[in-house]
């Protein structure tokens, strides 16, 4: 009997103990959630020896990406493992095997140590060849491994000098990895054959082309290609716009891309219900040379050819991209019944732009065009005139009608009463 009791006891403290060290290890366990790996990006740096060329802000090219390369060391986020390799930077020799070799990883993808950094940037000295290709391949091996996004930033003043390596293959064969990686690529030389390249190898992996001639636009470029490697990734959808409204294609809320022809117009149609706003922004990409002059712009149209909004931009120097947004907040509907449901008003959206070039720039194929759309709830008490249907040019004229009307009729009743007087006196 004693010997049972004990053996009684001894189980019950046994469980006692297995329960209570169940009840503090499993919380522990339900809090612990897989840690988000963190975006990697590179910057490729050219430092050949064309980047001694003093033509940005009075200054030498190699000098002005050491001060936009110091800006974006300052504005990495926190979350951002960044790394550089450089280009050029080492032979500077006339042996082409050699200097085709000549690519270094002179920061290592990591948490980022600012003054480490700055410190390796500050000892570049433009030197020898530019070997695009072979520097692409090392930065795709240096972001290997995780599942985080990477980004490949490249700034360059030049061609590739290394063929028969063909930096767009290159970038073509890191796109068939299927590791995700998008490359950047902005060109510190306004030239024809040096952004067919440069685009190229952008567009092989979903990124962008930049032309940059001047510090702050080469530091703020970059700053926001960084600030994107951050950002949660969106894929776009490729769609293709028609040319009216009837035949155009139905958008849901997303990000879609196309393209345009010089003075081209392209329709799309987003279904909007009562109480909800529309917002729309759209960027068109110059990816060669263009005119000056040049603008783009946003409508929302009724299915009738009524205009409701309108967004637009302009320009007057040749840029990467110009963009324009619109926003239509649509009312309630007053008097409908609970249980019905309310239709929805299918808005035609215009993208038209007046981009022009030279006869020798071909027009085939058409310029990027990125279209942003999303449908949220209106506002209670909407600000943007819009949600009567009405563009802002309505109100203004509406203003100075009152204003008018408001002046003539003290101007007049003023002058009869000095007249009054006059005849009195």
């Amino acid at each position: 009997m004693i010997i049972r009791r004990r053996l009684t006891v001894g189980v019950g403290i046994l469980l006692a103990t297995l329960t209570a060290g169940l009840g503090t290890a499993l919380p522990a366990a339900a809090d612990e959630t897989p840690a988000k790996a963190s975006p990697k990006v590179e910057l490729v740096l050219d430092v050949s020896g064309s980047m001694r060329a003093r033509d940005i802000d009075g200054q030498s090219r190699m000098t002005a990406a050491k001060q936009a390369f110091n800006e974006v060391l300052d504005a990495v986020p926190e979350q951002v493992e960044l790394g550089i390799r450089t280009l050029g930077a080492d032979y500077p020799g006339n042996d082409r095997k050699l200097g085709c070799k000549d690519t270094k990883q002179l920061y290592p993808v990591g948490p980022l140590d600012r003054t480490e950094a700055k410190t390796a940037v500050a000892t570049l000295a433009p030197t020898g060849w530019t070997p695009i290709g072979p520097a692409l391949l090392g930065a795709a091996d240096d972001l290997q491994g995780g599942d985080s996004t990477r980004r490949i930033v490249l700034i360059t003043d030049g061609e590739d000098t290394c063929g028969p390596l063909d930096p767009c293959e290159v970038a073509r064969d890191i796109a068939a990895r299927g590791i995700h990686l998008v490359i950047d690529t902005l060109g510190l030389v306004p030239n024809t054959k040096i952004r067919e390249q440069l685009t190229c190898i952008a567009e092989a992996t979903g990124g962008t082309y930049t032309a940059v001639q001047h510090t702050d636009e080469l530091s703020g470029r970059v700053k926001q290609l960084v600030d994107r490697a951050a950002e949660p990734v969106v894929t776009p959808v490729a769609t293709e716009g028609a040319d009216r409204c009837s035949a155009a294609p139905q958008l849901k809320p997303g990000l879609y891309t196309d393209r345009e022809k010089f003075g081209e117009h392209r329709w799309y149609r987003v279904d909007v219900l009562p109480g909800e706003e529309l917002r729309a922004s759209v960027s068109v990409s110059a990816d060669r040379a263009v005119n000056n002059d040049y603008g783009v712009l946003l409508r929302a149209v009724t299915v009738h050819g009524r205009e409701i909004v309108r967004g637009s931009e302009s320009g007057t120097g040749r840029t990467d991209a110009i963009s324009s947004g619109l926003r239509y907040p649509k009312a309630e509907q007053d008097g409908t019944d609970s249980g019905d449901k309310p239709a929805a008003e299918t808005v035609c959206l215009q993208v038209s732009n007046s981009f022009s070039a030279p006869a020798s720039v071909k027009t085939a194929p058409g310029m990027p065009v990125e279209l942003t759309v999303d449908v949220v709830d209106a506002p209670d008490e909407a600000a943007d005139v819009a949600a009567f249907g009405l563009g802002r040019g309505w109100w203004l004229l509406g203003v100075l009608v009152l204003t008018g009307l408001v002046a003539g009729l003290l101007t007049g009743w003023i002058s009869r009463w000095r007249i009054a007087v006059w005849r009195t006196n």
